[in-house]
């Protein structure tokens, strides 16, 4: 990269760094500024092609009345195989890194739609803060429904793609929907936070009392996600240009709501009963690899399976060397390919 393009890259970031985004609007501002720039960045997943994708972004005002913005990756050429609806992780947005992984799975066939929670990326909300994990999840059942139901898609195989929070989105819909669903890909699933990522007893007390008063104040403790991320140290340096990723101090309710739900989730994995994938970094210190385990050997489907990958971070997809991103997007498109193939073989016999 030249030299004198690098110091505007800079010079745009310090900017865009002054502006306000705790609301919707200036996370728009500063991500059509950085668009261009983030989809240029020297990273595997930005230099998969368009050519054969049609995409199609979206803002639409729910039955809540809150704007969630939306965007579509479908394959040009043919009918998509089957519907992958991706469920980001915590702070994150489906407009940054996912882009890659969407164009991957759009030329792989399939049909891949995402979304912004209420106060993430460019739907409407004070930024980073999850006033009911219910509600959430509430809010992307509505979204995805409404896409299963078009005529255009309803006869198709869907499948859930969490990441992190949203491998734990993806459970509480699945356990809110058992038979809703063709599968689901839970990759770093959040089903328990850290231990050194959780306040002690005393303190978590506090906390959530705390919350009760004051909910939107970020005043618990977090440290470096994108160093407990990320283990290429260059993929890293590229994650301050996704300016809208929510990389504050948790806001109160916000901790709350997440230490509570994967509570409830840890109590429920028994449950389980789709077609699951689980994919996990053996060094993941953000969402703990063990419990990935405990839900692998918990869950009652009998269609279930799970990856470790040795010495490998949080972020799979994003933050990993080359060779292991290729993996990882290879295990995912295998097991999505087999499970279409049944879901379509089922549809045929039953007919």
């Amino acid at each position: 990269m030249a030299p004198t393009a690098t110091l505007d890259k800079n010079e745009e970031l310090r900017r865009l760094k002054e502006v306000n985004i705790d609301e919707a609007s200036g996370r728009r501002r500063v991500r059509d500024s950085l668009k261009d720039i983030q989809l240029n960045l020297d990273h595997i997943l930005f230099k998969t092609p368009e050519n054969g994708i049609k995409t199609k972004e979206s803002f639409e005002v729910n039955s809540r009345g809150v704007e969630i913005f939306s965007k579509s990756w479908l394959p040009e050429a043919s009918k998509p195989r089957a519907l992958v609806c991706f469920c980001h992780g915590y702070g994150d947005t489906c407009t940054f890194f996912f882009e890659g992984i969407a164009r991957r799975l759009a030329l792989s066939g399939y049909g891949v739609f995402a979304m912004d929670y209420p106060g993430f990326g460019l739907s409407e909300g004070l930024h980073g803060y999850i006033p009911s994990f219910d509600l959430l999840v509430q809010d992307v059942i509505e979204h995805y429904s409404n896409i299963k139901a078009n005529p255009e898609f309803s006869s198709l195989p869907s499948f859930l793609f969490g990441q992190s929070m949203g491998g734990a989105v993806s459970l509480k819909i699945h356990l809110k929907q058992p038979n809703a669903w063709t599968g689901a890909v839970l990759l770093a699933p959040m089903c328990k936070i850290a231990d050194d990522l959780v306040p002690p007893p005393v303190l978590k007390q506090i906390l959530i009392g705390l919350a009760n008063v004051l909910p939107k104040h970020k005043l618990v403790p977090q440290k470096d996600l994108a160093e407990a991320g990320f283990r290429d140290i260059r993929k890293r340096e590229m994650t301050p240009y996704n300016m809208i990723c929510y990389s504050g101090k948790p806001r109160l309710r916000t901790a709350v709501e997440m230490l509570r739900t994967t509570q409830d989730i840890e109590k429920q994995l028994q449950e389980v009963s789709l077609p699951i994938l689980i994919l996990h970094g053996e060094a993941d210190t953000v969402t703990d690899p063990s419990v990935s385990r405990e839900l692998y050997e918990k869950a009652k489907s009998p269609d279930k399976k799970i990856v470790l990958y040795e010495n490998a971070y949080h972020s799979l997809l994003e933050g990993e060397p080359d060779d292991m991103i290729l993996r990882v997007l290879s295990d995912i498109i295998s097991w999505l390919d087999d499970h279409s193939l049944q879901a379509e073989g089922s549809l045929v016999t039953t007919k």
